[in-house]
């Protein structure tokens, strides 16, 4: 019997769609690992578990955070490459997956080959703070500042390469200033050497510095997003304040290890975007900060291009490498 060959091929098509769709309807049969790169109560982790949470209920399955803190997010992230690729370990990164392969000479991931895309989850806009006895009122008087003291003015930061420090050496190499990096342990650790006088700036989410900002220990100067932030309306942005380009966020994107069967891949975008777009979801970002920015894997895939064609060529030109 001749058996026509575009028949078998639809027939193959059919059952894989068909083994791919039961698949992708079993899961989850078991909790869900997902990994956060950051230690309990930074922003990841906070986003992470309240994603987690919500997910947990969709999916009728637990969502179980675990901490991998360390190496500016890389402990965490080499933990997700090295996992089964079976839909029940998820790593929520920052930019560090875009950031650290120009950065580290040495990553036990390849950013590129090693993950796969699920869904694009949120971003928190950054603020530029400063010590009130900082006497700029403005970006622009801050610029000026820092031009006619060159370096006197220092900023803290989270540590090398990351993405509070990259935001201030684009500035620098946007104004040709010169300013003293100090690097600190986390962000937040920068924030209270912020506030005790050690040093004069700092650039973190907005979701850290608003207690700060409200109670009055450190000024607000610009937003680097591209319209205000509704927690801080008063707060102009750089464009606002005279300096075009100046955005930088911290953004979230969902990852599942290379491999991971595409009907589950799709299942859990599928899962992620509808959780970010509940209205409870929401408010709970909303509260913390935070912007829900829902994608496909697709979207997420095209921001890591993009930003790590963005930062390669940052640290290219600061001629930064870290061992």
């Amino acid at each position: 019997m001749i058996v026509n060959r575009a028949v078998i091929a639809a027939l193959c098509v059919a059952l894989t769609w068909g083994a791919g769709a039961a698949l992708a309807q079993a899961y989850p049969a078991k909790p869900i690992r997902l990994i956060l790169p950051f230690p309990p109560g930074a922003p990841n982790d906070m986003v992470g578990r309240a994603l987690g949470q919500k997910l947990s209920e969709q999916l009728g399955a637990n969502v179980v955070p675990d901490n991998r803190p360390g190496a500016g997010g890389n402990v965490g992230l080499t933990a997700a490459a090295k996992s089964p690729p079976d839909g029940y370990s998820l790593v929520l990164s920052t930019p560090g997956i875009a950031i650290s392969p120009s950065l580290y000479a040495k990553l036990g991931y390849d950013a590129a080959r090693d993950f796969a895309a699920v869904a694009r989850v949120s971003a928190i806009p950054n603020v530029m703070v400063v010590h009130p006895s900082v006497p700029a009122k403005t970006l622009r008087e801050f610029i000026a500042l820092a031009r006619a003291h060159p370096g006197k003015i220092n900023f803290g930061s989270g540590g090398p390469g990351t993405t509070n420090h990259l935001a201030n050496e684009l500035l620098k190499s946007m104004e040709k200033i010169n300013m003293v990096h100090v690097p600190y342990k986390g962000a937040t650790v920068g924030m209270m050497a912020l506030i005790g006088g050690e040093v004069d700036q700092v650039i973190l989410p907005v979701a850290s510095a608003i207690p700060q900002i409200r109670a009055g220990r450190v000024r607000a100067l610009v937003v680097l997003s591209g319209s205000r932030v509704p927690a801080l309306p008063e707060v102009p942005t750089a464009k606002e304040a005279g300096l075009d380009n100046f955005v930088v966020t911290v953004w979230y994107g969902l990852f599942a290890p290379a491999g991971t069967p595409r009907p589950i891949v799709e299942r859990l975008s599928r899962e992620a975007i509808r959780a970010l777009e509940s209205p409870e979801l929401s408010r709970q970002l909303d509260a913390m900060g935070v912007d829900p920015w829902p994608g496909t894997p697709e979207e997420l895939e095209s921001l890591v291009r993009s930003e790590t064609a963005r930062f390669a060529a940052l640290i290219k030109s600061i001629g930064l490498r870290l061992d």
